[in-house]
């Protein structure tokens, strides 16, 4: 595989460079300077802070949750985490807390995760960074080590996936390694295995009361004598700085955060900038550091680059990835339905013992329908789904920990290219599989605004798990024979939709570059079953906190607008408050095949959020159990009587993949844009593009069939 770091071709040096290197190599460099921490600072009972920072897939975050127990999720692409996670602990009575900082390659302010992190360092929040590295790339991963170093904080190197050095036969000289990065502390860990915890967090006691290290990378002569001009500079007019190197070597390379932030006058003295020569001299010493202390370097194991042969290959990537997902949809449909049958069975069992509970209390007549028709109908039948979902979830898991997802956004790049966008952008869209609010959160990751907001109006368009209930519901009754065909279709419809808008978002508006993939291809592992229960017990608790809290409010709604009209409690339904307000929108649904008042109710239920619409049908038409055979052989006999039959069943199916998605995806959307008016311009563009596909669908599928 192709290295993922771009390097920049060396330019012209200078003769003295080599000498300059050899400082080095001095053991004296690395004079410590003892920062002023105040009074009580350091006191043995005072909470140290702690920052995660390191590569996108070094473990960081499982080392996270190792420390802290926290629930977090851990993928293996750039983007996940995207906002800071705060944890505890503590080590032999001295609290620790710890901050997970975004995954990154680097501190150079392009993305929002890295401007996320540098705002969270640069403002004192944290005392101690720990650089958790991949000791299997230990080469690309030292850049960003390069920069932590400069930034004046006490830094201790995390050396994870030991076992993975082992396992190639290599070795690292764990006596020379903190000797060439400043004498800072070096601790072999496996977040994997929770090994080498206690060490850490002892390193990270003494390390804060000892202070930071002292230069490590001296650049050039030339270079070497502007960052001390630049330093006076700024020493005139801020006064002694903590970060005063770093500030100084960022001038120097234009960088936009700090000329921001510290605005001085730095023109005779940077006529260029100097970004290109610094990085090239960073990785000059990096090489040095991996000729002394790694021994049998290897790239990456046969195995992987085997693997990556056919799985990121030029013509066959994409069919694989789609048969992947095939195969995904196979066990969740067949091992699903299987096991959801035993829930159908609970929930018959329940609603009649409710029923006959209900019976002999003599609850009233509107308490019995309350509570058997809204509560247990609308809340049981989305219950009924929880095995399909599981599936789906552990498939991903899978999928996710051991390698493969960053070869789908490797392999759908080019394709992404030719919309404007890069492969990065299909990372926001892949999470939409799962829920679009992690996904709109994950577009932090990509670098201009302008692509940002292109990938916030397309990832809606993937199919959230939430819509997988619509799908098992009508998929299953007018498509009995081709179910897994049908779900699997729009699966793909809402892929294609999504790619076919940003095509033609880009013929319109040409303005600007689209974002270049660097995405690390790790190497390839057998999921963790701790970071997989971990997953899918987040999603299933997810699923089931929505039932019992978004499901639970709106079956009562929703039951209470179809037994109350104008005058109160009423005994046709016909006369009820969602009767009317459904009839308004029949007119407007009726081209789609969908010209039923109670289809339009739940599609309106619909935004609260997607499970909803089957909880409605439920709820609309009376059934206790809708995802039983007896259940939807009744659905089925309602609707067809109405006219409605396999065409309008898979208009509504694209209506409700393509329309507005829940409301907590749009609070999302309008916090991650800021904006209201683009947040109401992509509901209202998304509730046209459904309504449009639906329209499509039922006038050209009834006349073919």
């Amino acid at each position: 595989m192709q290295n993922n770091r771009s390097r920049s071709q060396q330019s012209d040096r200078g003769e003295n460079q080599q000498n300059d290197r050899n400082k080095n190599q001095q053991n004296g460099r690395t004079e410590r300077q003892q920062s002023d921490r105040g009074g009580n600072q350091h006191n043995d009972r005072s909470e140290i802070c702690v920052g995660f920072v390191g590569n996108p897939n070094c473990g960081k975050t499982t080392l996270f949750n190792a420390f802290t127990g926290a629930n977090l999720k851990v993928a293996n692409w750039p983007g996940v985490t995207v906002e800071r996670m705060e944890g505890s602990t503590s080590y032999k009575g001295r609290p620790i807390k710890i901050i997970d900082l975004p995954g990154i390659y680097s501190l150079t302010s392009y993305t929002i995760e890295e401007i996320v992190t540098r705002r969270c360092i640069e403002a004192g929040e944290v005392d101690v960074i720990i650089n958790v590295v991949d000791a299997s790339s230990l080469e690309r991963n030292l850049y960003l080590t390069m920069q932590l170093l400069e930034l004046k904080k006490p830094v201790i190197l995390a050396l994870n996936m030991m076992d993975i050095v082992e396992e190639r036969g290599m070795e690292i000289d764990m006596h020379r390694l903190p000797e060439m990065l400043g004498h800072i502390p070096v601790v072999p860990v496996s977040a994997r295995r929770r090994s080498g915890l206690d060490v850490l967090m002892h390193a990270v006691v003494h390390h804060y009361e000892e202070g930071p290290q002292g230069t490590v990378v001296h650049y050039d002569a030339d270079i070497e004598d502007k960052i001390a001009k630049i330093e006076t500079i700024l020493r005139a007019k801020y006064g002694e700085m903590e970060n005063m190197r770093w500030h100084a070597v960022k001038l120097l390379e234009e960088d936009k955060e700090v000329q921001s932030d510290h605005p001085v006058d730095v023109s005779h003295i940077v006529s260029q900038s100097y970004e290109k020569k610094i990085i090239n001299e960073k990785y000059d010493y990096i090489e040095e550091v991996i000729r002394e202390c790694l021994v049998n370097k290897e790239e990456r194991s046969a195995g992987t680059d085997r693997i990556d042969g056919w799985l990121t290959h030029p013509v066959l990537g994409v069919p694989i990835f789609l048969g992947i997902i095939a195969l995904v949809f196979f066990l969740t449909f067949t091992v699903g339905d299987f096991l959801k049958g035993y829930f159908e069975i609970l929930l018959d069992w329940f609603s009649g013992a409710v029923l006959a509970l209900l019976t002999q209390m003599q609850a009233s007549e509107w308490m019995i329908s309350l509570v058997v028709d809204g509560i247990i109908a609308g809340v049981g039948g989305i219950l009924t789904f929880l095995p399909n979902i599981f599936i789906l979830f552990l498939a991903l898991a899978f999928l996710e920990d051991s390698g493969y997802m960053a070869r789908v956004a490797y392999v759908m790049n080019e394709i992404m290219g030719k919309v404007g966008l890069s492969g990065k952008a299909f990372l926001p869209m892949l999470l939409g599989f799962g829920c679009t609010v992690p996904a709109v959160m994950a577009t932090r990751a990509l670098a201009s605004e302008r692509d940002r907001r292109r990938t916030i109006l397309i990832t809606p368009f993937m199919s959230c798990s939430a819509r997988l209930p619509i799908y098992v519901l009508f998929a299953g009754m007018f498509f009995p024979d081709k179910a897994l065909l049908v779900a699997y279709s729009l699966y793909l419809i809402g892929l294609v939709v999504a790619i076919l808008i940003a095509f033609v978002m880009h013929r319109m508006d040409r303005a600007g570059a689209e974002d270049t993939l660097l995405i690390e291809l790790p190497e390839y592992k057998t999921p963790n079953r701790r970071t997989v229960f971990i997953y899918v017990w987040d999603k299933v608790k997810d699923y089931l906190t929505k039932a019992g809290t978004t499901i639970f409010l709106a079956s009562i709604i929703l039951w209470f607008v179809l037994n109350f009209g104008p005058n109160g409690y009423i005994s046709e339904v016909t006369d009820s408050f969602a009767a009317m307000i459904g009839r308004l929108l029949v007119p407007v649904l009726r081209p789609a095949g969908l010209g039923a008042w109670q289809i339009a109710v739940a599609l309106i239920s619909g935004l609260s959020a997607k499970e909803v619409v089957v909880s409605s049908f439920s709820v609309l038409y009376g059934i206790s159990n809708i995802n039983s055979a007896a259940g939807m052989a009744e659905l089925t006999t309602s609707m067809a009587a109405a006219g409605f039959g396999g065409v309008s069943a898979y208009a509504l199916m694209v209506f409700c993949l393509l329309y507005s998605p829940c409301v907590a995806a749009i609070g999302t959307i309008k916090r991650e844009t800021k904006s209201w008016k683009f947040t109401l311009a992509m509901v209202g563009f998304q509730l046209f593009t459904a309504w449009l596909g639906a329209v499509l669908v039922y006038q050209i599928g009834s006349r073919i069939f």
